[in-house]
């Protein structure tokens, strides 16, 4: 029994590194299309990038507006190198991670100058400069069109070129799970135990000798090192890097991957920098309305899960551990059913409504979305358009007794999943009183 619990522990701690990997490694070889490598590409740099932005938000407590600054100016560096060189492309995250960390030492000793909301303001007035130097300085960011690089230039490895796409995709996968690592260690030192001090309580932590501002100093350097990497990769899978990389766009992005994740966990950020990609690639490919569904996402997560998708899911795993999943499945089912009903409502009426603004293009992509949701769809493209046109014009027809019966059923399951899940919380807690009073 006990020598049991300290290997369950582990296989525990192992988990989401065993569900990285897979989600990295196994799709490629199951479904090797082009967009789920690029999808894939899109998310392992997501995940990096935040990663990097949560040593300053989740272990310092910094609430940073121009994260992006650092992975732009990485990627530029990098690019401006391996252009200059032909150095292997192996080695480009480490030199973006080395540019980023250059900058992060000229930003960072102006915006650690002071903590809280002024660090905030000072790290958005950065992140203009650095936008308005990009457009004022065409000779070193390039312009409108960037700086682009050839990644099959570089010098071969072991007879990889990176050429191909599957090949750049690899070397993307290994730099995310290595940076990962790397993060991953970095968090268990006693620097970040140190920055979680100063987050906590920095007059405390300075009245045992530390100094506040130089810790901050240093996770912001560090944290500028991993977005710089980030950088790099999205340099590797787009071969280009433009004035988009260090906008205000970009470290918004990343900042709503780290808070719909959580920064409670490590791996709070991967999941907010996938279900993030999610929403950007697979959802705005079916429908202009990707930026509306990814902020009400956020909205909701804010409100009923302050701690992000991973403490939501450690609570729920939790709860299902000291009830028993057999006492919880009829609440979880019911739950599930009326999740999805509340997603049937709220895609049928902004799709009716983005339909009907601007006419029959958002008209045809409406229709393969609700394709896809109610199933009607074999596949993606002409064949989803194809089954869900007719869906959504039947629908269209009389599209308020349709919102208003789907509200109605979303409303009733919603209640029957919360009086389910009271009454499994007063059984555990009846039986618990029986057994102690044994």
């Amino acid at each position: 029994m006990e020598s049991g619990l300290p290997r369950r522990r582990r296989g525990r701690a192992l988990a989401p590194w065993f569900a990285l990997v897979a989600f990295l490694g196994v799709p490629p070889f199951i479904w090797p299309h082009s967009w789920l490598l690029a999808y894939l590409a899109q998310s392992a740099t997501m995940i990096v990038f935040a990663l990097s932005y949560d040593l300053l938000l989740g272990a310092t407590g910094l609430l940073s507006f121009g994260h992006a600054a650092y992975a732009g100016l990485g990627a530029l560096i990098a690019a401006r190198v391996f252009n200059a060189s032909g150095m292997p492309l192996v080695l480009l995250p480490f030199v973006g991670g080395i540019g980023g960390a250059l900058c992060g030492v000229l930003f960072g000793f102006i915006a650690t100058r002071r903590a809280g909301t002024a660090f905030a303001m000072i790290t958005l007035g950065l992140g203009e400069l650095v936008v308005a130097a990009a457009w004022t300085l065409p000779g070193w960011f390039g312009g409108e069109a960037g700086v682009a690089i050839d990644r099959a230039s570089g010098a071969p490895l072991a007879g990889w070129s990176f050429g191909p796409v599957r090949e750049a995709y690899a070397l993307i996968a290994l730099w995310c799970v290595a940076a990962s690592v790397a993060m991953f260690a970095l968090s268990r030192t006693p620097f970040i135990r140190l920055a979680n001090a100063v987050r906590d309580n920095p007059a405390r932590a300075a009245a045992i000798g530390c100094y506040p501002r130089r810790v901050r100093y240093g996770v912001v350097v560090l944290s500028a090192f991993f977005a710089g990497i980030a950088g790099t990769l999205g340099l590797i899978n787009l071969e280009l890097v433009s004035t988009e990389s260090v906008g205000m766009m970009r470290s918004g992005a990343v900042l709503i991957a780290t808070v719909i994740g959580g920064t409670a966990t490590f791996f709070g950020p991967v999941a907010g920098a996938i279900v993030l990609t999610f929403f950007s690639v697979v959802v705005a490919s079916v429908t202009r309305a990707w930026l509306f569904y990814l902020g009400l996402f956020f909205v909701v997560v804010v409100m009923a899960a302050p701690d992000g998708l991973a403490g939501f899911a450690s609570r729920h795993m939790a709860r299902i551990a000291a009830y028993g999943w057999r006492r919880c499945r009829a609440a979880y089912l019911w739950s599930a059913a009326a999740l999805s009903l509340w997603l049937a409502a709220v895609v049928f009426a902004v799709q009716w409504a983005y339909a009907a603004q601007f006419g029959s293009d958002q008209g045809a992509a409406s229709g393969a979305l609700f394709g896809a949701l109610f199933g009607t769809g074999a596949g993606a493209g002409a064949g989803a358009d194809a089954a869900g046109a007719p869906l959504l014009a039947m629908l269209g027809a009389s599209p308020l007794p349709v919102a208003l019966a789907l509200v109605a059923l979303a409303a009733l399951t919603t209640r029957h999943a919360l009086r389910t899940h009271a009454r499994a919380t007063a059984q555990a807690g009846t039986e618990r009183s029986a057994g102690a009073a044994r």
